[in-house]
């Protein structure tokens, strides 16, 4: 992203005067999202965007962990640090072992009311998106949710916060003036994970707040993994093939399949197919679904109305195969081929295949490695 993006907006804008007691309010925070101490790299994409926001305001980075394990916990809040973190937040509580609204609000609230941070920024993740309406609740302040977009206006010292709104065709910037902290969830895949530097230096704040077991309604009798959503990649794919009701069919969904398995790749689809039950929910792309950012996306059979164009737009290259070569997707794609998708796709397997299987044999006669394997 180059520097002039970077920038805050210069848009005109009245002046605001904040109540005295909103002035105290000072940094951004990230709530880093785990689950297993396996954290969502949504929190290290926050980190390394509110860095960025930042150094506008001129104050510090606060990272927020919640857990059960402190040794977790710890390594969890060193990685903070190496992504961005100034500060890190840490409470440590029995009741945090799993996620749960009512602790994590109790607790998250808590540490707002007494550190003030101006900024918090959660994930759009199905557990933060919870967490963050029911923080945004009890300290009564605005919730700008699934942002695709964060900058600074300087002028009233407030967070700009945008989003798609009426259905995907508008993009709506949104301010939290007179209320504090400003909150907003981001989509995950919107904004680059930083490089880590395990030099940083950070301060680690360890909270000994009380919690009432008691107090709390739900129980976490056990944990039954996914095993659909354990392999679900499709946001950190490298390449992605997409599929539109341009396939006219759900079998034809085999074709890309394949592709996405030889290219290590993943399968995905806009929301009429989903709709049509041809994909799984999980694996929509687009204003209602999901943000990619592979470093290649292969478009086939999908108009590229804005609602898609929304999920994709960050891709490194995006490829478009479609019939109608007034498709809008050709607009905005880095390649464009025009043809039926029955013909040009089972071609380009050949072609990967043939490629695997050339490799394979000069590993097999120079006798790198274990050619067997590949």
């Amino acid at each position: 992203m180059s520097e002039m993006e970077e920038k805050p907006k210069n848009q005109k804008r009245k002046k605001l005067s904040l109540d005295p007691r909103l002035s105290e309010y000072r940094g951004i925070w990230v709530f880093i999202e785990q689950e297993e101490a396996k954290v969502h790299p949504v929190g290290w994409e926050l980190l390394g965007k509110a860095r960025i926001l930042a150094k506008f305001l001129e104050v510090d980075v606060g990272a927020v962990v919640f857990g059960g394990n402190q040794a977790v916990v710890d390594t969890i809040s060193k990685d903070a640090v190496a992504y961005g973190a100034d500060i890190v937040y840490q409470v440590v509580d029995p009741s945090l072992a799993d996620y749960r609204s009512d602790p994590f609000t109790e607790c998250l609230v808590q540490l707002v009311k007494k550190y003030k941070p101006e900024i918090l920024l959660l994930g759009a993740t199905s557990l933060s998106r919870d967490l963050a309406s029911s923080v945004a609740t009890f300290l009564e302040t605005g919730l700008t949710a699934d942002c695709t977009e964060l900058t600074i206006d300087l002028e009233n010292r407030s967070l700009e916060a945008t989003r798609p709104t009426f259905g995907g065709s508008l993009l709506c910037t949104i301010l939290t003036l007179n209320y504090r902290p400003q909150m907003a969830t981001v989509r995950p895949g919107v904004f680059p994970i930083p490089l880590p530097n395990t030099d940083r230096k950070g301060t680690i704040i360890r909270e000994q707040l009380q919690l009432n077991e008691a107090n709390f309604i739900t129980k976490v009798l056990g944990f039954i993994p996914d095993p659909y959503k354990a392999s679900e990649k499709l946001s950190r794919a490298d390449v992605v093939i997409g599929g539109g009701r341009g396939l006219k069919q759900a079998s034809h969904f085999s074709l890309l399949r394949e592709l996405a398995m030889l290219l290590g790749g993943e399968v995905g689809g806009t929301r009429p197919v989903v709709q049509a039950g041809w994909l799984e929910a999980e694996r929509q792309i687009g204003q209602t679904g999901k943000t990619i950012r592979p470093k290649v996306y292969i478009a086939v059979g999908i108009s590229g109305a804005v609602q898609h164009r929304v999920g994709i737009e960050k891709a490194g290259m995006i490829v478009a195969i479609n019939n109608d070569p007034n498709a809008p997707i050709f607009d905005y794609a880095d390649i464009g081929i025009v043809g039926d998708f029955l013909e040009i796709i089972p071609a380009m397997i050949r072609v990967v295949k043939n490629k695997i299987s050339s490799t394979y044999d000069c590993l097999k006669k120079q006798g790198v490695g274990k050619a067997e394997e590949l």
